[in-house]
């Protein structure tokens, strides 16, 4: 099967988008956040347009939101901009916010391509010092971080999802 092709997502992307993200939650998270939180996620397809569009009406300030594509299905999505931390205001600072693949499609290459997407994109908008944020527990997401290059800065923090749950911050130099 040929690699999936990726392309900037739109708004008429957003309930695919939000599918596969839930999915993506309900599987890479389960033991990690409580049943409870993620059995109570729902697919949210009108919030994530309203978000899409606002995001694309603010202009393109480094933002990059992409979809890995497979025939007509939307096999993965990434996301991101300049870096949200406090502590990083500098302005080559940017963010993968999120990065989500449809579970049936986990290890087959869509990740690794949007990931190199979203890191070119924003080395190419001069924020080429990119942070991600990643649950502590999620050993195969941060192996996958790992062999994009990315390393722990260090950073952590502490969310409540129904419990509370320890974030670690990654940071890749992709630039000078």
């Amino acid at each position: 099967m040929a690699a999936p092709s990726i392309r900037a997502a739109g708004p008429d992307d957003a309930e695919e988008v939000e599918r596969l993200r839930v999915a993506g939650w309900q599987a890479a998270y389960r033991g990690i956040v409580p049943d409870g939180y993620l059995n109570r996620m729902r697919v949210d397809g009108a919030r994530r347009r309203r978000h899409m569009i606002s995001r694309a009406a603010a202009g393109p300030d480094g933002a990059v939101e992409s979809v890995a594509v497979q025939g007509s299905a939307i096999v993965g999505w990434v996301a991101g901009g300049r870096c949200r931390d406090a502590d990083r205001p500098g302005p080559r600072h940017g963010e993968v916010y999120a990065i989500y693949v449809l579970p049936e499609w986990w290890g087959r290459g869509a990740g690794r391509l949007l990931m190199a997407h979203a890191v070119r994109a924003l080395a190419g908008a001069d924020l080429a010092d990119i942070t991600l944020w990643v649950l502590e527990g999620n050993q195969r997401a941060r192996r996958f971080y790992e062999a994009a290059g990315f390393r722990l800065d260090g950073a952590r923090q502490e969310l409540d999802l129904g419990g509370p749950v320890t974030e670690v911050r990654y940071q890749l130099l992709a630039g000078p």
